[in-house]
């Protein structure tokens, strides 16, 4: 079963690591030094994140151990097409793995539906480190029943599932965090994962900006379905979204039922 206890003590780790980072050199100023605001902030962006945490644990989890041994009792899936040693099948799932949570972002930026979970992680004015946890539930149960047949497909074993998830989760952490690195290695890691700064512009208010940039892991992905974008002095960018229903969408009450709640955002998705 999913290693649920190194996952989370992993987290644990490194939102300790980049919070600290953010206190030491934070990127935009979202708080001010209000120490009080930025703790709320935090205690609802990782109130939804246990609460997926468990859901991962109790449903998720299940639902993907049950379709993994299914696959390779029946060596089943386009990685148990040719004899892979084990780096080479780790590879492959990592690839093609990543490869579905770019087009399953991306389908939630494009379908409606989709799009009214998916909103409550872009509704974050103040995105840092936790918002990588700001995730619906709904979104979540959406996203592990849609992956079931993906993950059989490509044939992947369990744990070749449990190394991506770790290494999927560290980079967003890592890419929502309120930080900024110097140019060059910023430009060097960018040509191979997601990078703050290129996360940043996913978050823009902008919907140019907003609809690009949809890797999870790897950056490449970006370029190759030329969704790819950067803003010249990301420091101007605007996070978040403007509803034009003034509703507080920073409450933990206003996450939990935004997605039943209609109104019409600056992009004009309802």
């Amino acid at each position: 079963m999913f290693d649920e206890f190194f996952r989370v003590t992993l987290s644990l780790g490194v939102l300790v690591i980049l919070l600290t980072w953010e206190s030491l050199q934070p990127f935009f100023g979202h708080f001010d030094g209000k120490l009080r605001d930025r703790g709320w902030h935090g205690v609802r962006n990782l109130g939804l994140g246990v609460l997926n945490a468990v859901l991962n644990g109790l449903f998720c989890a299940g639902l993907w151990l049950m379709v993994t041994r299914w696959t390779d009792f029946h060596e089943f899936g386009i990685l148990y097409w040719g004899d892979l040693p084990s780096w080479g099948r780790l590879a492959g799932a990592f690839l093609l793995l990543d490869l579905w949570m770019y087009g399953w972002h991306r389908l939630n930026h494009r379908v409606p539906f989709l799009w009214r979970f998916h909103r409550v992680h872009h509704s974050d004015r103040q995105m840092d480190v936790t918002t990588a946890s700001r995730f619906h539930f709904g979104e979540i149960i959406l996203s592990c029943c849609f992956r079931a047949p993906v993950i059989a497909l490509v044939g992947v074993e369990f744990w070749e599932l449990a190394t991506y998830e770790v290494t999927m989760f560290f980079v967003a952490q890592f890419h929502h965090a309120n930080v900024g690195l110097p140019l060059r290695i910023e430009q060097f890691l960018r040509a191979v994962i997601v990078t703050p700064v290129m996360h940043k512009v996913h978050h823009s208010r902008w919907q140019p900006e907003t609809d690009s940039n949809y890797a999870a892991v790897f950056s490449f992905w970006d370029r190759l379905f030329q969704t790819f974008r950067l803003r010249k002095d990301p420091r101007e960018i605007h996070l978040g979204l403007n509803d034009s229903l003034p509703i507080d969408s920073a409450s933990f009450r206003a996450m939990l039922i935004s997605p039943i709640r209609k109104r019409v955002d600056d992009f004009g998705r309802k």
